[in-house]
């Protein structure tokens, strides 16, 4: 099974090609093209590449499926005595992609 972690927006993913997974938003449309050469580790079945910090010669090649948004997260804030609340909330916007290919130089694969 061939897969490899990424990092996108200071996060580490688990790619495996025909999947998705869920990065912070990009300035992208959906549809489009996104190539990520960040990649720190790389799996070929049995043979397994560590990149240091990347992996040279490979990226992952992946379309933008959606935009979506995340949970909503209640921020409170309470200072007891001093008639202090303060309710806020949060939702982080995501971007799906869907990993078409991984691609390897050559040299890697001897």
């Amino acid at each position: 099974m061939k897969y490899a972690i990424i990092q996108s927006g200071g996060k580490q993913f688990r790619a495996v090609e025909g999947g998705t997974i869920e990065v912070d938003r990009l300035e992208a449309g959906v549809g489009d093209p996104v190539t990520i050469s960040n990649v720190l580790l790389l799996s070929d079945d049995d043979q397994i590449s560590v990149g240091a910090p990347a992996v040279a010669g490979a990226a992952i090649e992946a379309r933008i499926v959606e935009h979506v948004k995340g949970p909503k997260i209640a921020v409170f804030r309470y200072k007891p005595k001093k008639r202090e609340r303060v309710k806020t909330g949060h939702r982080q916007k995501y971007t799906r992609l869907l990993i078409e290919a991984i691609r390897v130089s050559e040299d890697l694969r001897d």
